[in-house]
């Protein structure tokens, strides 16, 4: 998305040619192929170990340092791959996020008009503000301590990095397109308009 938003903000003349169909692909691919081998590693990680202690996890869903915890043997060195490559993959994809943002929020102080100011920050916030919330929500959740009976902050930092972000974005992404907001009026006007005549 930052280098989507990149390309329209200070490439818009070139954004067709640049962003085409194989460039999305690309940066598909690149996407899945980092969660596939972080997740492999974590899966192949947790699989090799040996459990011994109760089985019962004091989190919503299993968390890789939750399963850490109740292993037998001396997982340090696997905590320590495991962060390490987490920190790896995060940082490479925050350093680009911000090297595009910089670019972006350069080219927009050059826009003369307020409207232009409004337009190119009102599509950049959305997703600053959902980048931050993974990484601030993810950073809490994987680098705290892992105590025996988690703090509500664990609880609510795990839901908010696994469930907050993958739902919030195909609203705020959605809602720029202006047939989704019409068939949403429309929608809207309809729910009321049942609303209305059922309370009458």
């Amino acid at each position: 998305m930052a280098y989507d938003r990149y390309v329209a903000i200070c490439k818009p003349l070139h954004y067709k040619i640049i962003m085409n169909r194989r460039a999305c692909i690309q940066m598909t691919v690149c996407a899945w192929a980092a969660g596939v081998i972080y997740s492999a590693l974590h899966t192949g990680n947790t699989f090799s170990l040996p459990f011994c202690h109760s089985n019962i996890i004091n989190q919503f869903f299993c968390e890789i340092p939750q399963l850490l915890k109740l292993s037998c043997s001396d997982t340090y060195h696997r905590e320590l791959a495991a962060l390490a490559f987490s920190v790896f993959l995060c940082l490479g994809c925050f350093v680009f996020i911000v090297v595009s943002y910089v670019q972006i929020f350069t080219a927009v102080w050059t826009i003369p008009s307020q409207r232009g100011h409004q337009k190119a920050f009102s599509t950049c916030i959305p997703h600053l503000t959902m980048v931050f919330l993974l990484l601030s929500t993810g950073a809490i959740a994987y680098m705290k301590p892992i105590h025996d009976s988690p703090s509500p902050l664990d609880l609510l930092a795990a839901v908010l990095y696994s469930v907050v972000p993958p739902l919030m974005n195909p609203v705020i992404y959605s809602m720029r397109n202006k047939e989704i907001q019409a068939a949403l009026r429309k929608l809207l006007k309809r729910f009321y308009g049942k609303y209305s005549r059922n309370n009458n």
